[in-house]
């Protein structure tokens, strides 16, 4: 199994400590405000709803999606849809794309991003994320679209994860997954904090959607979160309060980065830079209690997420001072 963020009780195990902040994921640390649910979402089977799906629709702009167990699910079956393909990943990016599509007999490649328009013409998959986790790159919508009709002109798939998008909906391709062979990979976790319901969904052409959904079988996606969802999904007020506040954060955490020397770019919700000494940098953090996101393979860095509180940002302050005076 890949090393993911949030493991914040392998950190206990090695470092000790109860005092945890936990910037290793990326996530929303003002969560989606969750109602209470009804009593029947824990006795009856989780029937799919139809208006969740039009709930997500809305929300993404999306002509079609599908809910699923969280973008982890898809990215897990997406490889057992195609027969044996060349599939290019961009690197790079969240590492359960690659590990999955080396699988089924599929020829995968690592692929940096400024070579994706090479692999285009030589592959017949291409997964690009989209902005990218964890570096926060970003590749234009009016690119990706021309990506995707070059692949699907040779029955060829753009797989598009964006599951960070919700803060840079300008740069979602949601809106055109109609043709065939787009696929786009949204999450309910990220922006909403709601990683805990595991929730996203698949927006492709029906044809694909019905495949994903026989190949997932039934009851995916709990009642409870379900209802959860719905109220997330629907909540406008929120959801720009939310925007606005989370630009302002991200813009903090970089400039708090600046003043102590760490040039970083990323998107509202994490930063990302290419730590000269990453594992030096994750033990100094470690140390003091905070957890960050350690890269050591295909790119060689540090992630770190929102601190949830001003308490926190302040303990970070004090951590970043003294590796700088180090």
């Amino acid at each position: 199994m890949l090393e993911h963020g949030g493991n914040l009780r392998d950190a206990a195990k090695r470092f000790g400590r109860d005092d945890w902040i936990d910037l290793s994921t990326g996530i929303n640390p003002r969560w989606y405000p969750a109602p209470e649910v009804a009593g029947s979402a824990w006795h009856r089977l989780p029937e799919p709803d139809p208006a969740l799906t039009a709930a997500a629709q809305a929300f993404y702009g999306a002509p079609q999606m599908l809910p699923v167990a969280g973008t982890q699910a898809a990215i897990q079956a997406l490889p057992r849809l195609r027969a044996p393909s060349r599939v290019a990943v961009s690197a790079p990016s969240y590492a359960e794309h690659a590990h999955h599509w080396a699988g089924h007999g599929h020829a995968m490649t690592l692929t940096p991003y400024a070579e994706l328009p090479d692999a285009v013409a030589q592959h017949d998959v291409v997964v690009v994320v989209n902005p990218n986790n964890p570096t926060g790159a970003v590749v234009p919508a009016v690119q990706l679209l021309q990506w995707a009709d070059q692949l699907a002109a040779r029955g060829g798939w753009l797989v598009v994860d964006e599951a960070f998008g919700d803060t840079a909906q300008e740069n979602s391709v949601a809106a055109h997954t109609d043709r065939a062979g787009l696929i786009v990979l949204r999450s309910v976790g990220k922006f909403f904090g709601l990683a805990g319901i595991r929730l996203g969904f698949v927006a492709a052409h029906a044809d694909l959607l019905r495949e994903l959904a026989n190949l997932l079988g039934p009851w995916t996606i709990s009642g409870p979160a379900q209802q959860i969802a719905m109220a997330a999904l629907s909540d406008h007020a929120w959801q720009a309060e939310t925007r606005t506040q989370l630009a302002a954060s991200g813009e903090r955490l970089r400039a708090l980065l600046a003043a102590h020397g760490i040039q970083s770019h990323g998107t509202p919700l994490f930063q990302w830079w290419a730590e000269p000494r990453p594992e030096a940098f994750w033990q100094h953090m470690a140390e003091r209690g905070i957890w960050v996101r350690l890269f050591t393979q295909a790119a060689r860095g540090i992630r770190l997420g929102l601190p949830p509180d001003e308490a926190s940002w302040q303990r970070l302050h004090t951590a970043l001072k003294e590796w700088t005076q180090q």
